[in-house]
This record gives C-alpha cells, sequence and structure tokens, in this order.
C-alpha cells in the first residue's frame, strides 16, 4: 500500500476515532432529543411503563401545521406491507424490510385495535398495538418488550407537537456491545426517524391544506 493511501486511511482512522470520543459529551444529547424541548423530554407518556428500566430512551419531536385527525391516519398505518416509515425506504429496503412509504392515506389499514401486529418487514421485528388512543397516544411493542416506540400528539396554538419517543432495553449478551451501540445505532436511528418525522408532517400539512381548500370551496 503506498504511502499516500496510508496516510489517508489513518487520517480516516483518526477522524473517526476523534468522533467517537466526543460523541458521548458533545453531540449525544442532541442525537437523543432532536427537535425536543427539555419539557417534552422530561413529560411522562402513557406508554413508558412498557419498559421502565429501559436502556436507552430516545425523545425526537417536530411541529406540524395541521390538527391531530390529520396527523393519526400516518401513523396507524405505518408498517411493512401497509403505509411503510416516511423515512428513506432504500435504506430499509437494504435490510429486506419492504417499505414503500404511501402518500395517501389508505383505508384498509385505518381500523387498528389493541394487540394487532405491525410487520416492519420479513427481516425485521413484529410489533403489537399496546397503547390505542386516537387522535392522542399510538405505541407499539415488541414481543419480548424489549423495544417500546410511542407517538403522541399534543395539539398548542393551532399546530400539533408530533414527539416520537424510543425505550429500548438491550439484552445481556447482545451482539451490539453498549459502547458501539450508542456510537453506531444512535446516530444512524437518528437520521430514519428525522427523515420519518418530516415525512409524517409533510403528508399531514398537505392533508390539513386540502382540507382547508375544500371547505372553502363548500362554502362558496
Amino acid at each position: 500500500m503506498s504511502g499516500p493511501r496510508v496516510r489517508k486511511l489513518a487520517g480516516f482512522g483518526l477522524a473517526a476515532g476523534l468522533l467517537a470520543a466526543s460523541y458521548p459529551s458533545l453531540l449525544r444529547n442532541t442525537c437523543l432529543n432532536w427537535g425536543a424541548t427539555p419539557g417534552e423530554v422530561a413529560r411522562t407518556i402513557r406508554g413508558d411503563e412498557l419498559n421502565p428500566d429501559a436502556d436507552e430512551v430516545t425523545t425526537r419531536a417536530i411541529t406540524i401545521a395541521a390538527p391531530p385527525d390529520r396527523i393519526w391516519p400516518w401513523l396507524v398505518q405505518m408498517g411493512s406491507g401497509r403505509g411503510g416509515a416516511y423515512s428513506y425506504d432504500w435504506i430499509e429496503n437494504l435490510f429486506g424490510l419492504n417499505m414503500h412509504s404511501a402518500d395517501k392515506i389508505l383505508p384498509r389499514f385505518q381500523g387498528v385495535h389493541l394487540g394487532d401486529e405491525i410487520p416492519m418487514g420479513p427481516n425485521g421485528p413484529v410489533l403489537r398495538v399496546a397503547v390505542l388512543e386516537p387522535e392522542q397516544v399510538f405505541a407499539v411493542q415488541t414481543g419480548d418488550g424489549n423495544w417500546v416506540w410511542i407517538f403522541a400528539l399534543y395539539p398548542e396554538n393551532g399546530v400539533t407537537r408530533l414527539v416520537s419517543r424510543n425505550r429500548i432495553r438491550i439484552p445481556a449478551g447482545s451482539a451490539i456491545p453498549r459502547a458501539a451501540w450508542a456510537v453506531v445505532m444512535e446516530p444512524g436511528s437518528l437520521i430514519m426517524e428525522r427523515k420519518m418525522l418530516r415525512g409524517i408532517k409533510e403528508r399531514a400539512e398537505r392533508l390539513a391544506t386540502a382540507g382547508r381548500s375544500a371547505q372553502c370551496v363548500g362554502s362558496r
């Protein structure tokens, strides 16, 4: 291997090492709590009790210029072979998750009940609906209880805060060490979840705008 190539690889290695070393103190809080206010991070949400001793908790949030009833349909239709996850389909499908994000409400997936299974692809986990408070809280969890994913809607001043919380328990003997989980999995989850939240925002606001336009036309 030539000298310049060795120096380039060494530089990449040094940069990766510095990033890993600085991540816990400089970047981790932003990664875990992207978009969320301190109050939202501290807030107890229905579903937290399903995994009270989680090793990791993320709380990410976004403001949507739409009421809860324009956001809720996009949440309950999520899943593989359903409405997708509104994130980077091509990345998820590299792992065989068969995600295809819908751009419209799919009526056949709106009738969700407690205990229903939400598939995350042939190679992904099956999530069961554990909390169902229409237009307020939607939570799913894996059968072993190690992962709980909660979506909560908080309307305020004409907009709605969508809060997404993950509660994860890392099993003893996990193939991924906790240190590696923090440095690799946490930033990766942020990239995918940020895209998802923005995808839901775009779709819900479009739906709300269409609804207002229809009302204006009908009132003429």
